[in-house]
């Protein structure tokens, strides 16, 4: 199984009509809610077809949390 957070920017097996290829999660739940890094559109998914069609992660964001 493919370990995917908040934040991370993925690559997806199709690429967007833009052009781009690099989505952003935004939203996580039953269905995910990504966003094109290129143009920015935002699309939403069922989890079992984002886990399907996800094809590698690209970058995980740092953490700035302080404690």
């Amino acid at each position: 199984m493919k370990e995917f957070e908040l934040g991370y920017v993925v690559e997806m097996k199709k690429g967007h009509p833009c052009g781009g290829n690099e989505w952003e999660i935004v939203r996580m739940g039953a269905d995910i809610k990504i966003k094109c890094v290129k143009c920015g559109r935002i699309v939403m998914i069922s989890r079992s077809k984002f886990e399907k069609n996800l094809k590698k992660v690209l970058s995980i964001p740092e953490k700035s949390e302080q404690e």
